[in-house]
């Protein structure tokens, strides 16, 4: 089998061109038309020597991962399902902004975590990309939208580890799929322009600021334990006192000022100026201490088996406000392609369940206690499609 160059990051590829006889400035070069150029032909690689071209045809390839299906929302925002084998697909989605072009990246077919909220975590897990099959939804969309928009300058400003998976449970294949994306041979990106989401994975948020620091993103969605426990089940092994410990060290690393933590806006369930009231003391700074996190908050985009509903307009905005009186800056993340179900949440391709997640879920279904130790069912059940 030849090997599929999407899969080396510089270093690696170098590897590889020794392997053949090449010199190191060989892989320099083939880097850059792969990823700057978007070659995935040999012949077209023009400043590079015939005898390598020929070489290259018979130990290697240039393969995006296929397309299954691509959608276009009305706004402007793409979605992609690729195949990754075994009956298993991804999703990618391209969000266009007047300032910027994000790519939101999957690291995984499924999730295991399985946050109540999400649609691929009732999806179940099938198993991790690899390096390769992270960097080819960017070599793909990149290349693809330069055509599609007929424009011959980068498109994609932004990449967030937000789509399928938990990118910290693929921690050997997230890094090195980074280094490509930061490589000034490849993308070039600011390390302030790639975000990793996550759910806290509290170790691993640790080496990722020593490997590779980018920006961080953090999956809150609760102010207490008890109630993250029943929407982030990881919250059990890494609870938050430990998630907000991490946070802080990282800080010390990252390229921003800030960590982002998200906020999934739910019904009658963590959307109250009570607990935003909570959250103001979970994240407020020491004395002499500058602000040090920022809060995006998220419209809940319903699918029937959550048994959760959207926050209301009223809500939201009262609830921003108690932590932007705190001085929190505070911003509600605007719903895109939800006519193509590429939103927050929304992403769940065709995963097979390997893991009997809808059957945990439904023994976790799920009491939580109130302050006056009223027990009551977790969010209001939606019978509208029952």
């Amino acid at each position: 089998m030849t090997a599929n160059l999407l899969d080396y990051d510089l270093e690696g590829l170098a590897a590889f061109c020794e392997r053949l006889g090449e010199k190191r400035f060989r892989a320099t070069q083939l880097f850059r038309w792969i990823h700057q150029r978007g070659a995935a032909q040999f012949e077209d690689m023009s400043d590079l020597a015939k005898s390598l071209r020929e070489k290259l045809k018979t130990k290697a390839h240039v393969q995006a991962l296929p397309v299954l299906s691509q959608h276009i929302s009305a706004d402007g925002t793409i979605k992609w399902l690729f195949d990754v084998g075994g009956g298993n697909a991804i999703e990618t989605v391209f969000i266009p902004e007047d300032d910027r072009g994000t790519l939101c990246v999957s690291s995984q077919a499924g999730c295991a975590v399985a946050c109540r909220f999400c649609s691929t975590g009732h999806q179940g897990f099938s198993r991790n990309l690899t390096a390769g099959e992270i960097v080819s939804q960017l070599w793909f969309a990149e290349h693809f939208l330069r055509k599609h928009l007929k424009l011959d300058e980068r498109v994609i400003s932004n990449v967030v580890m937000m789509g399928m998976g938990e990118p910290l449970q693929n921690y050997s294949a997230l890094v090195p799929a980074l280094k490509v994306m930061l490589d000034d041979h490849a993308y070039g990106l600011s390390r302030r322009r790639v975000t990793v989401s996550t759910s806290g994975v509290v170790p691993m948020m640790d080496r990722l600021g020593k490997d590779c620091p980018v920006a961080l993103a953090v999956s809150l969605h609760a102010p207490n334990d008890a109630l993250r426990d029943n929407l982030v089940p990881l919250n059990r092994k890494y609870p938050i006192d430990e998630l907000m410990q991490a946070c802080r060290r990282y800080l010390e690393v990252a390229p921003r000022d800030f960590i982002t933590f998200e906020y999934c806006m739910l019904d009658g369930v963590n959307d109250s100026p009570a607990h935003a009231a909570e959250l103001v003391k979970l994240v407020r700074p020491s004395a002499g201490e500058r602000p040090w996190c920022k809060f995006n908050l998220i419209p809940f985009n319903p699918f029937p088996a959550s048994g959760l509903l959207r926050s209301s307009q009223g809500a939201v905005l009262a609830f921003s406000k108690v932590l932007s009186g705190a001085g929190i800056v505070t911003t509600i993340r605007k719903t895109r392609g939800d006519d193509i179900d590429a939103a927050c949440g929304q992403l769940a391709g065709d995963v097979q369940d390997r893991t009997n997640v809808q059957t945990r879920i439904n023994k976790r279904r799920t009491i939580i206690i109130k302050p006056e130790n009223e027990m009551t069912p977790l969010g209001r059940e939606d019978t509208s499609n029952d």
